[in-house]
């Protein structure tokens, strides 16, 4: 059963002038698509509402093993489809790029973040770091096709006011432009911004005394769909959790507070055996040590204090989002709208392992000096007792970012199954008939964030071209299919030059980190936690994907990094670059010690020589 039969599609053609207009365009400026596609009218088409985290965990959710308490997305769950091996970009902006349009990021110019961009690559196309505006997205798809589309919260495909998503398609928009923000004020959170850009509806804004970000992006969300059910909604809302600073109301973050001081060796072995009792994995996995893990046992008392209670900040972050996912889909249903919308929640990459307010072993890291003396100057602090409240600032580290992941390999920015493969649920109704053939059930089959375009469109009763590289869900969720690519069909993978090929069950990966840093295969299917590489064994099979690989990377434009190239620096680098002022103050502000100190041996030098 297909969407056209879910939707009941009536036996009219609705033409869409503007959305073949934009494919026009497309084509002739070489873009992926080639022609307009034909769009008819169901009799009622559903609502889809589509929510993205930012930064969570293959096992972050109840529904895929975790004790995070997700009582809303669980449900969505056991009404709907799980995905066990969906994969998206190990960033945000490449993942939102193929979210918003069905194309590979490369080929709409978001290869990576624009902040991460080194000068050398800067020239290329691929290499924008803003989505082209020549491609069409799915909003105004559906807007042409009569949905009203509505989005908020994190965009972070262009700022320039022809690239907003309020020039793309969204009727209504609270968008923040950034990669990510303080979740408690109006206050950039990396010092490469002066301040964090929101804008409303296309113009710049500032932020009410009482925001925090899950609940305030839902109200709008519930501001902008409002009351009426006559025509359908796009509703796209794309949360800061967990994105850093992870920050929490004390209310969700307490819930938690004794469940982390075992540390993150035991939650990892915890969420590998919830990933099995919640038919996620088949069998419990040890996951392989990730050098970036320090042992837990090698901190002291207050460090360990200290790191549990960051945790259960995390945790509690995810948590509120899902409560306030909650009040949205309560909205729908006081609509009397819930037996006609379809909920999309998936991540944009997998936990974040970055560091920057701390050292705790393991990875070698930059001082952490110049960054704490930002975070000062702007009001931010770490202090234990109020940690994720208002003003505090909190990045959980590399080794509860792998035990977010379960027994996964790496986290975001990597290309270990950590940082791209992510939770998907799929779960709704198109006409008062629930769209999946088997509520709760787990889908093995190998998704990339390419297919999730496609499955809205044909939700939406919306026909695509054949020229969109990616796959419509809708005959896994309906149970008219278990198969979703060809067994020779593959899907290539880059970013920061971390790269991967993926082919049936086999991927072929490269990660620049210490012994990673050469290419490898793993059969997925027998080895998700990438432990056993197969390169040597299976010579054939690992030169024929090479090979594919190399192909689809040219076809792509993809360009090689240079070895000293790191992502974490690049950023910082850049931004600060671009803050002359901000640069000097920081500066002073190291130096402020040693100058007190020659001055203070100056005049004791004085003092003496008087005397």
């Amino acid at each position: 059963m297909t969407a056209k039969l879910l939707v009941k599609r009536a036996g009219s053609t609705v033409v869409a002038g503007l959305l073949i207009v934009a494919m026009a365009v497309a084509a002739n400026a070489g873009a992926d698509i080639e022609a307009a596609p034909d769009i008819t009218g169901p009799a009622k088409r559903p609502n889809i509402v589509l929510l993205l985290a930012d930064d969570l965990g293959y096992s972050d959710l109840g529904a895929y093993g975790s004790e995070i308490q997700t009582p809303n997305l669980d449900r969505l769950a056991a009404s709907g489809l799980r995905f066990s091996n969906f994969h998206v970009a190990a960033s945000c902006a490449p993942t939102r790029a193929m979210l918003m349009t069905g194309l590979n990021s490369h080929s709409v110019g978001v290869a990576n973040i624009p902040e991460a961009i080194p000068e050398d690559q800067a020239h290329a196309p691929a290499y924008q770091g803003v989505m082209h505006t020549h491609v069409p997205t799915i909003a105004e798809q559906l807007q042409a096709a009569g949905y009203r589309t509505v989005m908020t919260g994190k965009w972070h495909l262009g700022m320039d006011p022809e690239r907003r998503p309020s020039a793309r398609g969204f009727d209504r928009t609270f968008m923040l432009a950034d990669t990510g923000a303080d979740n408690w004020r109006h206050r950039s959170y990396l010092p490469i911004y002066e301040t964090a850009n929101w804008f409303e509806d296309g113009e710049p804004i500032t932020l009410p005394d009482d925001f925090y970000s899950s609940e305030h992006l839902v109200d709008k969300a519930i501001e902008y769909i409002g009351n009426d059910g006559e025509e359908p909604f796009f509703a796209y809302v794309a949360f800061q959790a967990v994105h850093i600073p992870v920050q929490a109301p004390a209310n969700f973050r307490d819930k938690y507070l004794q469940t982390y001081v075992g540390g993150w060796h035991a939650l990892r072995a915890a969420r590998s055996e919830g990933l099995v009792d919640a038919g996620i994995l088949p069998d419990r996995l040890q996951g392989r040590p990730m050098p970036t893990t320090s042992d837990w046992q090698s901190l002291t008392p207050d460090q360990q204090a200290f790191e549990a209670k960051g945790m259960a900040v995390y945790a509690g972050m995810v948590d509120a989002m899902d409560h306030h996912i909650g009040r949205l889909i309560n909205h729908v249903d006081l609509m009397g709208e819930l037996d006609n919308t379809v909920f999309i929640f998936l991540s944009d990459n997998g936990a974040e392992g970055s560091l920057a307010t701390r050292n705790i072993g393991g990875e070698a890291r930059a001082p952490t000096g110049p960054f704490r003396a930002w975070m000062y100057t702007e009001g931010f602090n770490t202090d234990i007792e109020t940690l994720g409240e208002r003003d505090s600032y909190h990045d959980i580290g590399p080794a509860w970012a792998s035990a977010a992941v379960g027994p996964l390999a790496w986290y975001k920015f990597f290309a270990g199954e950590g940082g791209l493969r992510v939770p998907l649920i799929i779960s709704g109704a198109s006409n008062g008939q629930n769209i999946a053939a088997t509520t709760g059930g787990v889908s093995p089959v190998l998704g990339w964030a390419t297919d999730i375009a496609p499955t809205i469109l044909e939700l939406a009763g919306i026909e695509t071209l054949d020229s969109l590289p990616g796959k419509t869900l809708v005959p896994l969720i309906s149970g008219e299919t278990t198969e979703l690519r060809a067994v020779k069909e593959g899907i290539g993978y880059e970013l920061g030059g971390n790269k991967a090929f993926f082919r049936g069950s086999y991927k072929l990966v490269y990660n620049r980190y210490g012994s990673d840093n050469r290419w490898q295969l793993f059969n997925l299917a027998a080895d998700p936690a990438e432990k056993t590489d197969l390169s040597a064994a299976e010579p054939q099979r690992f030169n024929a994907m090479l090979k594919a690989y190399n192909a689809w990377a040219e076809a792509q434009g993809v360009l090689p990094v240079a070895d000293d190239y790191h992502q974490g620096r690049t950023v910082m680098l850049k931004g600060i670059l671009n803050r002359p002022g901000l640069l000097a103050t920081v500066a002073l502000l190291l130096l402020l010690p040693v100058l007190i100190l020659i001055a203070l041996v100056v005049w004791l030098f004085r003092r003496r020589k008087v005397n």
